[in-house]
Formats: structure tokens, sequence, C-alpha cells
């Protein structure tokens, strides 16, 4: 019997850890299972920040989340230096990630698996996946709306869907 290929390993980053990188590994975990392909898959969220560690999502995102029929999952955890060698994809929610996350690799050998969310948008073109965490709902709504779409990206790029 042929073993097969290592799982995929995802990690969304924002600053939290509590609204757009927990929001985007659940739609993402959920196309990866509607596409029939979680056990190609290991999918994770952190933040640059530990403010959060063990929090849950935030209520308003998971709200947002649970009115499109998303279940919700997850607690808050900050992004290590190994995450860098662990994950084969890291994907950022804005600038300040990106150059955050790209900060923890000082050689610069993992710098080629970092990438922003928004270069995997089809439909949307934002400079950056915005924070909703100050802001009214409408916000939550939108980020969803975003992340909808790079995660529908995110697969396209990697051969599914």
């Amino acid at each position: 019997m042929p073993n097969s290929p290592p799982p995929c390993r995802v990690l969304f980053v924002c600053l939290g850890n509590i609204c757009r990188s927990p929001a985007a590994e659940i739609i993402f975990t959920k196309l990866v299972c509607d596409a029939g392909r979680k056990q190609d898959f290991v999918v994770d969220s952190a933040g640059t920040i530990g403010h959060h560690q063990g929090s849950s999502p935030d209520a308003r995102m998971s709200d947002a989340l649970k009115r499109k029929g998303y279940s919700i999952h997850g607690n808050a955890r900050k992004i290590e230096a190994e995450d860098l060698e662990n994950f084969d994809l890291i994907v950022t929610m804005d600038e300040s990630n990106f150059s955050d996350v790209k900060a923890l690799d000082k050689t610069g050998i993992y710098h080629s698996k970092v990438h922003p969310f928004v270069s995997y948008c089809h439909s949307h073109d934002d400079p950056r996946v915005p924070d909703p965490y100050y802001g009214e709902q409408r916000g939550f709504d939108h980020v969803i709306a975003l992340l909808e779409d790079g995660c529908g990206g995110i697969l396209k790029s990697l051969g599914i869907g």
C-alpha cells in the first residue's frame, strides 16, 4: 500500500487571534471538509500578540459566522518561531502581521511560506483584511466575505476546487 503524502499544514495569522484568523481557520476547515479533503490538511490560526491567549473567538465574529452556518471552534494562541518550520503555508491578514511573522525568521529561510491573505482573493480587491474588532457588525460581515473569497482562492491555488 503506497504511503499517502503528509497533510498540507495551513496557518492563518492576525493580531490577537480572536477575529480574523480564527474565522479564516473555521471557513477554510469547512471548505476542506466540504471538498472531502479533511485528511489532507491541518488548519490552525495564531496571533502576533499573546494578549488573548486561550480565549475563544470574538462573540461578534462567532455570531456572524453562525448566521452563515459555520461551527465555531478554537482558542487564541500566539505564533511561535517553530510555526514557520511546521507549517507549509502561513497566511497573514494585513501588512503588520506579514512583517511581524517574517521578523520571526531571522535567516529568511521560511519567508517563501508567508503570504498576504488578500493575494488569494478573486472577488475582492481590498489591500488587507481589515480588523473588525473596534467596528460595527457590518465590518465582521465584510471580513467574512473576504475570508470566504480568499479561502476559496487558497484551495484553488492548491489544486482543489
